[in-house]
């Protein structure tokens, strides 16, 4: 069966003034960039694009505002981060309206739940929500739901659920995913520094975060993965793999933002409570940054 959706779907950064407010032009500027690079989808309001410090309203004016900008040239999903299912199935509506593609879910945020009955009631409730096409975000390390293979076969009759994002940081799931509900879900890594290794076992896709600074690189290194060409591909990946770390730290959204900065594709602001780098751990991230520049392949 064809995966509904497929290739690279970067999780794209918001950007924002000093002030912390939205710089809305400086965000369609950088999706049309990586639009061009070939990407075949665009992820609005994740984790890295700071989901959670924002404003309702101020979600719903990004996510309007790049729906106009992307013109309807790849799929625009958006993330769901709210905390209550009423909250998040509100969202899910309004994104419907305001002329998503899809939506990426992540668990509710309000706690973290060792209950898996209470994951699936929010996924299942705000599915129920909005008519359009989900991805499943399973990200455990960050957010304390962990949907299991098992769980994901439990969710399978839920038609609109069509993609899972597997962030466990554990490259066997890709191999039992495929063993317990093969064929049912678009397969998807969230882990840059694991994409060489997932691609490998069989995915479908990848929601790229440290690659919307490297844009051209990003793109070659899944193609490559595409046509099996592994030499090539790993070769890549040894240079990309320092950059690609900046994905799996606590402080990642401010990491790539200034990745971002220094290849000219945006600004490092970040809200409250997320700050500027500053001192040695400055030093060290733009120093990998850097590198990563001065030593890019093409």
């Amino acid at each position: 069966m064809k995966p509904y959706w497929q290739g690279v779907f970067p999780a794209i950064t918001t950007q924002m003034h000093q002030d912390g407010s939205l710089d809305i032009e400086g965000t369609a500027a950088h999706a049309e960039v990586l639009i061009r690079s070939g990407v075949t989808g665009l992820v609005f309001l994740g984790s890295l694009g700071e989901n959670q410090s924002m404003a309702p309203d101020e979600k719903r004016l990004l996510l309007g505002e790049m729906v106009r900008a992307v013109r309807g040239r790849v799929t625009v999903l958006s993330g769901v981060a709210e905390s209550s299912v009423a909250e998040a199935s509100r969202y899910a509506r309004d994104a419907e309206a305001l002329g998503a593609d899809g939506l990426m879910l992540m668990p509710p945020m309000i706690y973290k739940s060792p209950d898996p009955r209470e994951s699936l009631h929010h996924f299942r409730s705000v599915a129920r929500a909005t008519g359009l096409p989900i991805m499943i975000y399973n990200n455990p390390i960050s957010y304390g739901h962990d949907i299991t293979p098992e769980l994901f076969a439990e969710l399978a009759p839920q038609k609109n659920f069509v993609a899972l994002k597997e962030s466990s940081g554990n490259t066997r799931r890709i191999t039992d995913l495929h063993r317990v509900v093969g064929g049912r879900y678009a397969i998807f890594t969230g882990v840059d520094d694991l994409a060489l290794e997932s691609a490998i076992l069989g995915i479908d896709g990848w929601v790229a975060g440290s690659g919307i600074a490297f844009p051209e690189e990003n793109q070659r290194f899944w193609e490559m993965t595409r046509k099996g060409q592994w030499n090539g591909a790993r070769d890549l990946y040894r240079w990309f793999t320092p950059l690609l770390h900046l994905d799996t730290h606590p402080k990642f959204v401010q990491y790539i933002k200034l990745a971002v900065q220094e290849v000219g594709l945006g600004k490092e602001w970040t809200r409250a409570p997320r700050l500027p780098l500053s001192g040695a751990e400055r030093k060290r991230v733009l120093a990998i940054i850097r590198a990563g520049i001065e030593d890019r392949p093409f």
